[in-house]
């Protein structure tokens, strides 16, 4: 029976070397919102057809992502690199603009917070369907699981 969906998922935490209290926050959410709902379907058929569901780790090693693939019983299957070059700018944009949605949290108005989020949401939204068009062929995955593990991905590249 095919259930092509992640079911647990762990950062590499040595690449982590600090997070803020806001940051763990989206960390925790993303986590538990892709384990609730996602869509995640390796498009390689492994010899045994073997179709789900996944766990998963992610891994950022010399501007490269790795996406380790496994079995519900944690046996490895396979290793997605994924080049980091065309992420950088988002990655940038989007803490840029997280540090300015914080600061506005506590202290702007509604009509300003929203704004902020509006600008954040989209600068999320166009890295996720930069992320999906990168695993296309590779890892078919919905919007959401998109935009979760963008989320993920930048905790991955948080520098202190």
């Amino acid at each position: 029976m095919s259930n092509p969906r992640i079911i647990a998922v762990t950062l590499d935490e040595r690449t982590i070397l600090w997070r803020s209290a806001d940051i763990e926050q989206e960390r925790r959410i993303a986590i538990f919102d892709l384990i609730e709902g996602n869509h995640f379907a390796p498009q390689k058929a492994y010899p045994d057809g073997y179709v789900g569901p996944y766990k998963i780790d992610l891994t950022v090693e010399e501007g490269r992502l790795g996406i380790g693939i496994h079995r519900e019983d944690g046996t490895h299957l396979e290793t997605y690199i994924l080049g980091m070059g065309r992420f950088r700018r988002p990655i940038k944009d989007y803490f840029a603009i997280c540090d300015s949605y914080y600061q506005a949290i506590r202290n702007a108005t509604p009509a300003q917070i929203e704004t902020v989020d509006m600008a954040r949401r989209g600068i999320h939204n166009d890295a996720a369907a930069l992320l999906k068009e990168r695993l296309e062929g590779k890892i078919d995955i919905d919007f959401d699981t998109a935009r979760r593990l963008f989320t993920l991905i930048c905790v991955l590249h948080i520098k202190g």
